[in-house]
């Protein structure tokens, strides 16, 4: 679709939107969950909860660089059969810090699906008491605006009523 037929749709809508809506907002649904002090702290659970695990995957990276080293570094100065165990220890050492690197980030994936599903309710709730609360007509999503005055973004008093649950 050509950009100025979707500029132009765009537009109309919001035009015929302002035209029957009152009162209109603007709202960072994600924004407004990810600066709550309930994602700050749970952050901070996530960081203890999977510092050995972290720790972990650094020492095998510093394990893999020391044995990319040793191969780069010997090459010419060991025989074919002592390069190649060389080479097959970088391997182990590498595909291991891949499936650690990896096992931990769906690890961490999966924490944080479970912190939204359990959020997700809590979050419902104050936008909805927001809005029957302020009577907006209208809650657009920040992300599908092309502009918006600040003052129609209701994102900090979404973070302030969350921080308050």
């Amino acid at each position: 679709m050509n950009f100025k037929v979707v500029l132009g749709f765009v537009l109309a809508f919001g035009l015929s939107l302002s035209a029957h809506a009152e009162k209109i907002a603007v709202l960072g649904v994600q924004e407004a969950l990810l600066a709550s002090s309930a994602a700050s702290d749970f952050r901070k659970k996530l960081k203890t909860e999977f510092s050995k695990e972290e720790q972990k995957v650094l020492d095998l990276e510093k394990q893999v660089k020391v044995a990319r080293d040793k191969v780069s570094k010997n090459k010419d100065l060991v025989s074919a059969d002592e390069l190649k165990k060389l080479k097959v220890q970088f391997q182990k050492v590498f595909a291991e810090y891949q499936r650690s690197g990896q096992a931990l980030q769906q690890k961490r994936m999966q924490r944080e699906q479970s912190f939204i599903q359990e959020m997700r309710p809590i979050l419902d709730k104050v936008i909805r008491g927001l809005i029957e609360k302020e009577g907006y007509d209208v809650v657009v999503a920040k992300q599908a605006t092309l502009f918006a005055k600040k003052e129609l973004d209701i994102t900090p008093k979404v973070v302030e009523l969350l921080n308050k649950q």
